[in-house]
């Protein structure tokens, strides 16, 4: 099921939203008929709000990385940033993601068949001058991020109009991380981003089955709550990675991340009695339980999220799916 993100300025000009289901009509020009959705402004009567494009590529580019790391989850680094004479060309956008990754974005305004190739021929260039970038993080963050650059999990964000199917398929055969996203923009005020297609890199986070954070397979004599615990963190790992095709695990050595556009849920590695999860939802909007969930937010741990889950059993992990479940979907 494809995701949609709202980023809005000055929402209430467009007054209270609503999403109905729809399957053919007047967006298929778009390319929306296939996601099913109509949007309704309820602010002055019923009016429907209808998509359309950016003017030009510029305009998608420019609104991006004014708001870069709300919309993708990627710190901004540097625009039209040129490649050098003997290698040719300026790469739209670079960033580097919550975990560190190197990320470059391209942009365009409706569909491009070559996007996917421009993205992966500029990453081919950045993995052959990393020190160039390392140089880029230190001047625009600071030495600490340059020194924790996450090199075997660079990512290409497409920001594109729209795909074709032939867009989907190629990206599941390149060995890249690889992310395409469709954009829309609403009146003046909202823009929707949905992700089409969303590839792991194979190099940089394969599928495990030996757990999230979880020390390799229990030995003879291990005592049975070290057992029980990587138990567990197999259990949670499979969860998370069975929410969707579309789920990455990247793998720091102090927490696993699970990303789909961006982090959703962040693992530490186990300790002895309880295995602690922390989830990309509003804490505020969760009924705490002492023992079970608590708010983070503003307090120091390893990884993204501000709702802090402990679980000490599989019925722990039960009572979790529906927080795990909500921050997928919002991912």
């Amino acid at each position: 099921m494809p995701v949609l993100r709202w980023v809005a300025w000055e929402a209430d000009s467009l007054g209270e939203i609503i999403i109905m289901p729809h399957v053919l009509g007047p967006w298929s020009d778009l390319g929306m008929g296939a996601m099913g959705l109509r949007l309704f402004s309820t602010k002055r009567g019923m009016a429907e709000v209808m998509p359309r494009l950016a003017e030009v590529e510029a305009d998608v580019q420019g609104l991006v990385e004014a708001h870069m790391e709300i919309m993708l989850g990627v710190r901004f680094l540097a625009s039209e940033y040129s490649t050098g004479p003997v290698h040719g060309g300026r790469i739209d956008s670079l960033g580097l993601d919550e975990n560190g990754s190197p990320v470059i974005v391209e942009y365009k305004r409706a569909t491009d068949a070559g996007v996917i190739n421009q993205g992966l021929f500029y990453l081919s260039w950045l993995m052959d001058h990393r020190d160039e970038f390392q140089h880029l993080v230190r001047d625009r963050i600071g030495a600490g991020a340059a020194g924790r650059i996450l090199w075997s999990a660079p990512r290409v964000i497409c920001v594109v109009g729209d795909f074709t199917r032939y867009d989907v398929h190629a990206v599941r055969e390149h060995r890249r991380s690889i992310d395409l996203v469709r954009y829309r923009l609403y009146s003046d005020d909202h823009i929707s981003l949905e992700t089409v297609a969303s590839v792991r890199g194979h190099a940089g986070a394969p599928r495990r089955r030996s757990g999230a954070g979880a020390r390799t397979a229990a030995a003879p004599g291990r005592q049975t709550a070290d057992r029980a615990m990587a138990d567990l963190s197999k259990a949670l790992d499979e969860v998370l990675l069975g929410l969707g095709d579309d789920v990455a695990a990247v793998r720091r050595k102090q927490y696993t991340a699970y990303r789909r556009l961006r982090n959703f849920v962040c693992v530490p590695p186990a300790r002895q009695a309880k295995t602690l999860v922390y989830v990309k939802v509003d804490p505020r909007e969760v009924d705490l339980t002492l023992g079970f969930t608590r708010d983070v937010t503003g307090l120091g741990h390893h990884g993204t999220g501000d709702l802090e889950v402990q679980l000490r059993s599989e019925r722990d992990l039960e009572r979790a799916g529906e927080l795990l479940r909500l921050a997928y979907a919002g991912a």
